[in-house]
């Protein structure tokens, strides 16, 4: 018999580097760089190993010390890591320096979070957003790209003028494409604003949360419709709307586009149309994933993000989603020793401004309950558009009898 042949696809493989000071603690750090390991696989990128160093603020060179820097690229030779992702953002001339020490691909942060959404956007609008906010990351970053290029070719005959002519006119074309990408939305978000205003007589709710949290998976509940979810980061990219329907009153659901620490600045200026569903919505749903440990903090996240978009005021039903991923622990005779959910419930429902709910969408826990707190939220807005409704319940009411 022949060789047998794997026609599986090699995984990428990388490690991880992250920054360890007086706003970033051991612990954070290590949960930071395994968020940033969950995009890298989001992304199909194997992780290999983990770096941290203690420095209060970047090195302005290659962010990391020397030394470090070069314990990375023993590292990298030896098992052959094709790629090196940062934590943080690196400055153009950061992701120079440390391509040129350590001859493998870089990424940081932002271009991770920019390649996932290039990845998995499917409309033409998302499609768009994304090409625009890439492009506009890359365009300071271009000598980066020249290296590449210059290895490619061997490093002969590509440095000096004639290096420097290719990338002003890489330039040039790049300010071009981002003038396109920006008249192509310019005309989209026209007709997504038409469309939006054909909508105007039904209320709008939105879900809106960190990213990962199961805002799909409650979508789907709710509209009972095929909804794409998945336990990915990003999974969904694109706005998805849905009619549903509580007690004889229909309003459209929302699902967004997940928010996330450090989200790059130019893909929330890029996603202005798809932020303009939260922006125009008549309710927000608030999802929280409670099993993580740091939920309180994705909640600080999304809120600090929907007051950045000018949406931190609108009337909120607080969900906090897996419940069932919560367990209780228990003594040795098999008693109750720590309740967390029941913790975590009298501390939220305690907040007489919060309108709050536990549930599992997975499970379907509790979903009743949503639905009802739901419907309180969508009919006190039904009634300012529709305000004769309830007595059009009572007479139907009657009529029915």
């Amino acid at each position: 018999m022949g060789d047998y042949i794997s026609t599986e696809k090699v995984k990428e493989k990388a490690v991880l580097v992250g920054l360890i000071n007086s706003k970033q603690s051991p612990v954070k750090a290590q949960e930071y760089l395994d968020e940033l390991q969950f995009l890298a696989e989001t992304l199909g990128i194997q992780t290999e190993k983990q770096f941290t160093q203690r420095l209060e603020k970047p090195d302005v060179r290659s962010f990391i010390g020397k030394g470090k820097l070069e314990e990375i690229q023993n590292y990298a030779e030896a098992a052959e890591i094709d790629t090196i992702i940062f934590d943080d953002d690196l400055s153009p001339s950061q992701l120079r320096n440390i391509e040129r020490e350590l001859k493998k691909k870089i990424y940081d942060r932002s271009l991770l979070i920019l390649d996932i959404f290039l990845q998995r956007a499917k409309t033409a609008q998302a499609k768009t957003q994304v090409e625009l906010a890439r492009f506009q990351y890359l365009l300071p970053r271009l000598t980066r790209m020249w290296t590449h290029l210059e290895r490619q070719r061997g490093g002969t005959g590509t440095r000096g003028g004639a290096g420097e002519k290719e990338i002003e006119t890489d330039k040039r074309v790049i300010r071009e494409q981002i003038t396109l990408l920006k008249e192509k939305l310019k005309k989209i978000d026209k007709q997504s604003i038409t469309q939006r205003k054909s909508r105007d007589t039904m209320v709008r709710v939105s879900l809106v949360g960190y990213t990962n949290v199961g805002k799909s998976t409650i979508m789907r509940t709710l509209s009972k419709a095929d909804v794409f979810a998945e336990n990915k980061l990003f999974a969904t990219v694109d706005s998805t709307v849905r009619k549903v329907v509580l007690n004889r009153i229909p309003f459209l659901l929302t699902d967004t586009v997940g928010f996330i620490r450090k989200l790059p600045t130019t893909l929330i200026e890029s996603f202005k149309s798809t932020l303009d569903e939260i922006r125009e919505a008549d309710i927000l749903i608030h999802v929280v994933d409670i099993s993580h440990p740091s939920f309180e903090e994705h909640i600080e996240i999304v809120n600090q993000t929907l007051n950045e978009i000018k949406a931190g005021n609108k009337p909120t039903l607080l969900v906090f989603n897996k419940i069932d991923l919560l367990e209780k622990k228990l003594n040795e005779d098999g008693e109750v020793v720590e309740d967390r959910i029941g913790a975590l419930k009298a501390s939220f429902l305690n907040k007489k401004d919060q309108a709050v709910v536990f549930i599992s969408a997975q499970q379907k826990d509790n979903i009743e309950e949503l639905k009802q707190k739901l419907y309180e939220f969508v009919k006190e807005k039904h009634l300012t558009i529709f305000p004769n409704f309830l007595a059009d319940e009572i007479y139907l009411g009657k009529e029915g009898e």
